[in-house]
């Protein structure tokens, strides 16, 4: 069976940025969240550089409030905003059935650090949006990325996971909540997740590269709009003096998604110190995200939630 890579540094070309992204004409894109932060620039890039973007947003107005922005700067662009809530898996359903070519997918959108809330079909919302509704879009649309002639899932986590476990005996923190704790869950969820897909697609030998990337810290509106009192009015004042702006926050997802570098099973991140802000390069993931064994429980308990498979078993 394949395994995930080892970490490279020379992977990701030093100093990379938007300039070195290829021309993606006649590649077509879905960046989840694409309306406002990393989303909104991974979007703008993708489509200044020749693709075709479809950027999902939760509100109509604010999806195509995005796309004339982008088609404002760039009026040559070819991009489109669809409705997508990634807390309804019902609107998943909807969405993946109105795409019929696909070249990659950006699993972006998020939330982060908000007051415990539950998704249309009852989960935790981070749980539900950062991980499940990721993890049923890919499963959804996988059949329409394996007609692509290089086609790639990037997947967007966050340095947090390595705080993370995911708490299988209280999943959805019915017991007990932690804002932080059950956001760094979503996120170690993404990586796992992310490096299954990786190992199961090569064991089925799908040509579909998985590929996984964090932000480093970067000034987004996650930071104002998940967390309240204490806790949002100390993320405003770290982000304030720490945090890199999005441009440079969402090169890892840029290079995942185009650079020609990129490979199955990377984890692509900032260069600088401990992955906080840089260009991008390959990272090293928390040791307990390459566990098999809580790879495959994850993967079965997210079936099970879901209510879909992607035919892959493990091997």
């Amino acid at each position: 069976m394949s395994e995930t890579p080892a970490a490279d540094p020379g992977a990701a070309s030093p100093g990379w940025t938007a300039a070195d992204i290829p021309d993606l004409t006649g590649r077509t894109y879905v960046v989840t969240g694409g309306n406002s932060g990393l989303g909104f620039e991974t979007a703008k890039q993708l489509a200044a550089h020749g693709g075709h973007v479809i950027l999902t947003a939760r509100d109509p107005e604010k999806g195509r409030d995005a796309v004339e922005r982008i088609t404002a700067e760039h009026a040559e662009a070819s991009v489109e905003s669809r409705l997508l809530d990634l807390a309804d898996l019902d609107t998943v359903e909807v969405f993946a059935a109105g795409i019929r070519e696909l070249d990659a997918l950006v699993n972006n959108a998020g939330v982060m650090m908000p007051p415990r809330t539950l998704s249309a079909q009852g989960f935790e919302s981070q749980f539900a949006v950062n991980h499940l509704g990721h993890f049923a879009l890919t499963a959804r649309l996988l059949d329409v990325l394996k007609e692509a002639p290089d086609p790639r899932v990037v997947t967007v986590s966050s340095f947090l996971h390595r705080r993370g476990r995911i708490h299988f005996d209280d999943l959805h923190g019915e017991h007990k909540y932690s804002r932080a704790g059950y956001y760094a869950q979503s996120k170690l969820a993404n990586v796992v997740f992310g490096l299954e897909l990786h190992r199961r697609l090569r064991a089925n030998g799908i040509a579909v590269a998985s590929i996984l990337a964090h932000p480093g810290y970067s000034a987004t509106n996650l930071q104002s709009n998940g967390p309240t009192g204490v806790a949002k009015l100390a993320l405003k004042v770290s982000t304030r003096f720490m945090a890199q702006d999005v441009t440079m926050g969402a090169l890892p997802q840029l290079f995942a998604a185009t650079s020609p570098n990129a490979e199955s099973g990377q984890f692509i991140g900032p260069d600088g110190r401990r992955e906080q802000k840089g260009h991008p390069t390959v990272v090293e993931p928390l040791e307990a995200a390459r566990d098999r064994e809580l790879a495959k429980r994850l993967w079965d308990t997210s079936e099970e939630l879901t209510g879909l498979t992607f035919g892959l078993g493990a091997r």
